[in-house]
């Protein structure tokens, strides 16, 4: 008897550790909430954030990512610039260091909508980044795939590099909407 539950108190210390260890170095569980990432991500999902992986310094344009935006408020937004980009928008087309991108994720937005969609007015790096054009060392520029109303670069900015918390790997619930990759492959034209 005393074996048994010795035996037990190992297995839940050792679970306890590994929940530790998974949750400060390789991934989180977070919710999400809002419209600004829709369809892609609904209010209410959740979803499994690669932490490793940004620790190593791998982030990419088209990356959906958690970041902290203010002491207590963590945002998802998908990453459209990278340090040294130049991004513009003009007549609802993204254009990156002068090459025209397109953004699959933005397709059930405009074919759904009742009214006019616009998804973003023309802008550039220049309007949101104190006149430079191109995206300094250490910032990135996020915008979300709901673009009518999402809270994004366009308003606050470009985020710093040390406040991405990590990329979404996995979305585990609702358990029928279970899907591991959020990362279109970026066409230029």
């Amino acid at each position: 008897m005393k074996k048994e539950i010795k035996e037990w108190i190992i297995a839940i210390a050792i679970a306890v550790i590994l929940i530790v260890v998974i949750t400060k170095f390789v991934g989180k569980s977070y919710t999400v909430r809002g419209d600004s990432m829709y369809p892609t991500l609904k209010d209410g999902e959740r979803v499994i954030v690669n932490i490793a992986g940004v620790k190593m310094g791998h982030l990419e344009k088209g990356n959906v990512i958690i970041f902290h935006s203010q002491e207590k408020d963590d945002y998802v937004k998908r990453i459209i610039g990278t340090p040294g980009d130049k991004v513009e928008y003009k007549k609802d087309q993204l254009y990156i260091n002068g090459k025209k991108v397109k953004e699959p994720y933005l397709d059930y937005n405009e074919k759904h909508k009742h009214i006019h969609y616009i998804t973003s007015e023309d802008w550039s790096t220049k309007e949101i980044n104190n006149g430079k054009a191109e995206i300094p060392k250490g910032k990135l520029l996020v915008l979300g795939d709901n673009r009518e109303v999402s809270k994004d670069s366009r308003s606050f900015g470009l985020i710093d590099k040390d406040k991405v918390v990590g990329k979404v790997a996995l979305r585990y619930w609702p358990f029928s909407q279970w899907k591991a990759n959020f990362n279109p492959d970026t066409k230029y034209e």
